[in-house]
């Protein structure tokens, strides 16, 4: 990978094992460039200057090479600890109280929407079901990965990594769409690194990054991931489900019953009167934008409707052209799926957004002991992002390990690595987080 335009530190070294991170904290700006391994050379270097102070007149015994990752370059703790638990019934080979096990299914799909399937996922996000390969969430479906997508995907028991497949059909990464799946199977040894992620929609025009639905430790979550995912992206592969209903490129009526495809750009806009401006108004109140209707919404195309279609598409991460408050295929498709990022409750008129984010304050405010501001608002925005698995309490103004480890897996996900992700934040890095 290129290096980055910018240099915020010293990037001595991209290597990731514990030498190269020690040594990076104990001389992070040591000016000497060296070839083959940056802590290898350090130690000898130490090991060389010890021993001419003690006055050793014997050649200094060879010194085991440091550690070195399996697989260079892949960020530590953004591999998924994610071990399968095989094929099992629902509630498990027991059962559950007064529900005995079901066997586990042989590729027969059940017919299930895409609204369907995010809705079901939504219901464990928003439960935060806790992550574990043996334990059985009140629907019946392992709380691992594999489970988790079981679960949206409605299958009639707790497939695994090396099953999923089955019910699926493979498809290039141009034709994802929410509800499709991720997989990565390690058959070698499915503990290592084997993991399923949900579609749920682009973050951007870009393709680059999306949103993720899965089950991961601690809990069920949703995260911006760029694709396909963090480690291990090559081997992903995208399925879609073999039993979706033919109508389901559309979008469900607002009480549930027939399917409703996208009409075209020109049933929306200035002088308007329709039903699909009434179900366009009701998907958005759906997903948070009702504050922005003082009433309706209507067949009567209103400023209101503008207002509330931009929200949406802000909150999608959209600029410019793809934010222009007229819904487009993709927009109807989100809102369909209910896919989307939800618009904040109460979520103000773009008119009145908040001013840009504050000036980059130096580096000094992000420094072991600092207690400031600054450091509330880098962790509430690392937070907004998608990255605020490492804290326990807070953000708050004191500098702590929670917050260096939030910036330095921002950075990562910037596909920077070394002394450039070393988890204090830079002018670049300050300007990506607020961007």
């Amino acid at each position: 990978m290129a290096a980055p335009v910018f240099e915020e530190f010293d990037p001595a070294s991209d290597c990731d094992c514990p030498g190269c991170v020690h040594w990076r904290r104990v001389l992070p700006h040591s000016p000497a460039r060296t070839t083959g391994h940056p802590a290898a050379h350090r130690a000898l270097v130490v090991a060389a200057a010890a021993s001419a102070v003690l006055g050793a007149a014997a050649t200094a015994p060879a010194l085991a090479a440091p550690h070195v990752p399996a697989r260079p370059g892949v960020p530590a703790g953004d591999e998924p600890d994610t071990p399968q638990g095989g094929r099992a019934p629902l509630h498990g080979p027991g059962g559950g109280p007064g529900k005995p096990g079901r066997p586990t299914g042989s590729g027969r799909a059940p017919a299930t929407t895409r609204a369907e399937i995010i809705d079901r996922a939504r219901k464990w996000i928003d439960a935060d079901v806790p992550y574990s390969m043996d334990a059985y969430w009140s629907d019946g479906y392992r709380q691992d990965c594999s489970g988790f997508v079981s679960m949206a995907w409605n299958l009639p028991g707790n497939e695994w990594t090396g099953t999923l497949s089955q019910y699926a059909e493979r498809i290039p990464k141009g034709e994802l769409q929410p509800g499709d799946i991720l997989l990565f199977h390690n058959p070698a040894d499915p503990e290592k690194g084997s993991h399923v992620v949900l579609f749920a929609g682009w973050t951007d025009h870009t393709h680059t990054h999306y949103d993720a639905y899965e089950q991961i430790p601690p809990h069920a979550r949703r995260r911006a991931t760029p694709y396909a995912y963090w480690s291990h992206s090559d081997r992903y592969l995208a399925y879609r489900y073999k039993g979706l209903a033919a109508d389901t490129a559309g979008a469900k009526s607002d009480g549930g019953g027939a399917v409703t495809p996208y009409p075209g750009p020109a049933y929306f806009g200035p002088g308007a009167n329709n039903q699909y401006v009434t179900l366009l108004g009701r998907m958005l109140v759906r997903l948070g934008a009702g504050g922005l209707y003082a009433s309706g919404p209507g067949p009567r195309w209103s400023d209101a409707d503008r207002r509330a279609t931009e929200t949406f598409q802000l909150a999608q991460g959209w600029t410019g052209a793809a934010a222009d408050g007229l819904p487009g295929p993709r927009t109807w498709e989100l809102l369909a799926a209910r896919a989307g990022r939800d618009v904040a409750a109460g979520a103000a008129d773009p008119a009145a957004r908040p001013a840009e984010a504050p000036a980059y304050p130096g580096r000094g405010m992000f420094r072991p002991g600092a207690d400031n501001k600054y450091v509330t608002l880098l962790g509430r925005q690392l937070v907004k992002k998608g990255f605020g698995k490492h804290y326990t309490t807070g953000p708050g103004p004191r500098w702590g390990e929670a917050d260096r480890r939030a910036v330095e897996a921002f950075q990562r996900s910037q596909g920077w690595r070394g002394g450039t992700a070393d988890g204090y934040p830079g002018p670049e890095t300050w300007r990506r987080i607020f961007s």
